[in-house]
């Protein structure tokens, strides 16, 4: 049976109305370089927020978090302070420093981690808290919310169990804060990350192409949601033939990208403005269309010159020459033993390399 801890921190939840708010922290112990103290959010186990003492500064993962963020100020403050405060950290240097003298470990790589949080189940209402440690990636200790008192979960635990089970104060503490607070602001968070994604943005539509006899990409980028279509038309009829379409995928900011490419290897200059580009988004009021024209194509596509071209007639020429000459010599060297050493190398070589500079001349 798999540990409680490592399912907390890698199981997805199964219920489609079961969401999650968790908390995760970490100290470690002998690693150089290594932050005192890192934390992360996890909404509905999505990573919504990171920091560490090093940087001592909230990173948004997600952009409905940051526009809830920019909107409730006092939240954001919280999470800064908590993620910056010097008491966080030597609080968790205090805790693993205990452990290792526990478990008589004086020196080494040791990790210490704590996971807390609530689970909100939408259909029943029913909410569930948590909070959990791990040491060294096993399950430690765990608190007992109906009893509020610590469970050992390794036998070296239990000294540090009876000393917590003395803190009321504490233990009260974070009852109400993962009964109470926890799903409120899972709660909260879930209605505004809602009303964020029923937001409709357009994007922005590009025509790409890696050569002149490369198909066209239709490329839209920058939309949400991700319920869109796009397709080409010819005189305003949608094609299916030499028309490729490529997947919607997400980019880093939460909105989404796709692609449409056609194949224009039979489409003849004068008849390109019978075709555009069409993209649909849903809950959108209008389309995006975008005419095929030459001229509003982009590529890195350069067009090769004279020059170009005569220096890789003369690097190929010079190649073969080279190969050439090399075989020449090997031939001569090896007859010129057969023949008791009468043999000339550099006059017979000489020839063949004046042949080269004169192909070198003529290609320049």
């Amino acid at each position: 049976m798999k540990k409680l801890f490592l399912l907390l921190l890698f199981c997805h939840v199964s219920s489609s109305v079961k969401h999650s708010l968790k908390y995760f922290f970490t100290t470690a112990s002998g690693i150089p370089d290594f932050p005192d103290f890192m934390a992360a959010v996890h909404v509905d186990e999505i990573l919504a927020g990171y920091c560490d003492s090093n940087s001592k500064t909230v990173e948004i993962k997600q952009d409905w978090v940051k526009n809830y963020l920019d909107n409730n100020t006092k939240v954001l403050e919280w999470h800064t302070r908590e993620c910056s405060r010097e008491s966080r950290p030597k609080t968790f240097k205090v805790w693993i420093s205990s452990v290792m003298q526990h478990l008589n470990q004086s020196e080494g790589v040791h990790i210490l981690q704590r996971i807390n949080g609530c689970e909100w189940d939408e259909e029943t209402e029913e909410v569930t808290g948590f909070m959990l440690f791990g040491y060294d990636g096993e399950d430690f200790l765990s608190l007992d919310l109906k009893t509020l008192t610590w469970i050992a979960l390794k036998p070296e635990a239990d000294i540090i169990k009876q000393r917590w089970d003395a803190e009321e104060a504490r233990n009260e503490h974070h009852e109400n804060f993962l009964t109470v607070n926890c799903p409120e602001l899972l709660k909260t968070s879930l209605a505004y990350k809602k009303s964020f994604q029923l937001r409709t943005a357009l994007p922005s539509v590009s025509l790409l192409q890696k050569t002149p006899s490369s198909p066209v990409s239709c490329h839209a980028t920058g939309f949400y949601p991700d319920r869109a279509m796009m397709f080409w038309r010819k005189d305003g009829e949608e094609l299916h033939e030499d028309v490729d379409r490529g997947e919607i995928l997400p980019n880093h900011d939460g909105t989404f990208q796709m692609r449409a490419d056609l194949n224009i290897s039979s489409v003849s200059p004068e008849d390109w403005r019978r075709y555009d580009c069409v993209f649909q988004l849903s809950g959108a009021t209008r389309d995006i269309i975008t005419k095929l024209d030459k001229a509003e194509i982009r590529t890195n596509w350069v067009k090769p010159t004279n020059t170009t071209v005569l220096i890789i007639v003369a690097v190929v020429v010079v190649a073969l020459v080279l190969i050439a000459v090399t075989g020449f010599v090997i031939y001569r060297k090896r007859k010129g033993e057969r023949e008791n050493g009468k043999i000339i190398y550099l006059t017979d070589s000489f020839c063949p390399l004046i042949l080269v500079s004169e192909l070198i001349n003529l290609s320049t």
